[in-house]
């Protein structure tokens, strides 16, 4: 669970376990944060939210408590997606850990989507920031796409590198990864870009982004994955 609100000049940030807790702690952590900064939510420009891709739950709980925040605030909602908070993320680290240095060209986006699947976006530099080059999709682990050519340098940024390691293929020479989660500070950076193309919506379309229609595998799928991930020794 991340949170954070800016007043355009300070930033103040919450993060907190997530999954089932996140119901009960959010909308207390919030009012926290906005005492904190000493702030009422009616000042706000607007309440911006991750709307996914991500878990059933998880999105469903970002929707409904940025819809009812706004509904009682009068004041628009800003839908972001996950990953294109997961590259901003990834750019200011990358900086942050080569001052000085060029930002890779291209930036491929990938979250753990569960159920031996990844959420994967492509992004490409335009200026200091990166822009997505289409959709995201749904992808298994060996079928990750390049990407990129290692001409202007690979970015690889998100969470599967350790729980599908040695099943991902094997990126581009050049290439850079960091293990990174989308984070709601990151998503405030991309707020007012947003916010000047038009994006805000009403509180009531706060709505999430759904790229897998399937909640859980059954007993069999879960096998049937389990068999396919094991090593095949040839004689």
């Amino acid at each position: 669970m991340s949170i954070a609100v800016c007043d355009g000049a300070r930033l103040w940030q919450h993060e907190g376990p997530g999954a089932a807790q996140t119901s009960t702690t959010l909308i207390p952590a919030v009012m926290q944060l906005m005492a904190e900064a000493g702030l009422q939510l009616a000042q706000l420009d607007a309440i911006a939210f991750g709307r996914g891709p991500g878990s059933f739950t998880g999105l469903r709980t970002a929707c409904a408590v940025a819809q009812g925040l706004a509904l009682g605030a009068v004041v628009p909602v800003l839908p972001i997606d996950t990953l294109a908070a997961l590259a901003e993320e990834a750019r200011l680290a990358w900086q942050q850990a080569n001052a000085g240095a060029a930002l890779p060209m291209q930036l491929t986006a990938v979250l753990d989507a569960r159920m031996d699947e990844m959420y994967v976006q492509h992004f490409s530099l335009v200026g200091n920031a990166y822009q997505s080059l289409g959709p995201c999709t749904l992808v298994r682990p060996e079928a990750l796409p390049p990407g990129a050519s290692a001409g202007g340098g690979l970015l690889l940024a998100g969470n599967v590198f350790s729980v599908y390691a040695g099943r991902l293929p094997v990126p581009p020479e050049g290439s850079a990864a960091l293990t990174l989660l989308p984070t709601a500070a990151a998503m405030l950076r991309l707020a007012p870009a947003l916010l000047a193309a038009g994006q805000a919506r009403p509180a009531d379309q706060a709505l999430p982004l759904y790229v897998r229609d399937k909640v859980a595998q059954t007993t069999d799928e879960r096998a049937q994955a389990k068999l396919a991930a094991l090593p095949v020794a040839a004689t």
